[in-house]
């Protein structure tokens, strides 16, 4: 019985270990959901402008590569069952589309961000965030690219009218993963 009880405690904390990171999980995909919800639909271009790309750079900064890149793993995976989660809907449709490059690039461009970012380092995790959006430009023409069967369109129309805002984006993620990046990590990592 004294040997039931000294692991009941064990266990129970444990479990409370999976359960902060599931729903860090969880929250960091409804956040990248929510920010894809605030889109401006452009005239010229099959691609919304959002805010996703900055939730993307965010949650993987924060939470580290392994769960940022499984926070939007999450993330892709809820909107391809159908759940409304991308800038216009849900459905396996949205990744095959003229957006799904970006998408489908969501969970390296967390990953790459995680591995890079350094709490406190605000230069550092402008860098890695600079890095993430670049992962996701890259994966974003490369689709649309396939689709529209010109690299030169693609670029034109996917990646060129968005760097402005990218930049803007890349300097927020900066500051919100340099500052936010230990307390969480630490919090998720503690047993």
């Amino acid at each position: 019985m004294a040997n039931l009880e000294s692991q009941s405690p064990a266990v129970g904390h444990t479990s409370s270990h999976a359960l902060r990171r599931g729903l860090a999980l969880a929250l960091a995909a409804a956040v990248v959901a929510l920010a894809a919800r605030v889109a401006v639909p452009l005239p010229f271009s099959p691609v919304p402008m959002t805010l996703s790309p900055l939730a993307v750079l965010v949650v993987g900064g924060v939470l580290g590569a392994r769960m940022g890149a499984a926070a939007l793993a999450l993330y892709l995976a809820a909107g391809a069952i159908g759940l409304p989660v991308f800038a216009a809907g849900g459905g396996v449709g949205y990744l095959l589309g003229p957006t799904g490059g970006y998408l489908l690039a969501f969970p390296v461009a967390a990953a790459l961000v995680g591995a890079l970012a350094v709490p406190g380092r605000v230069w550092r995790s402008g860098f890695a965030a600079l890095s993430g959006m670049a992962v996701i430009h890259l994966g974003g023409t490369a689709q649309l690219a396939l689709i529209l069967g010109d690299l030169g369109e693609a670029w034109r129309w996917g990646s060129l009218p968005f760097l402005p805002g990218d930049v803007l984006k890349v300097a927020i993620a900066a500051v919100l993963i340099a500052g936010g990046t230990s307390r969480v990590r630490s919090l998720l990592a503690s047993e």
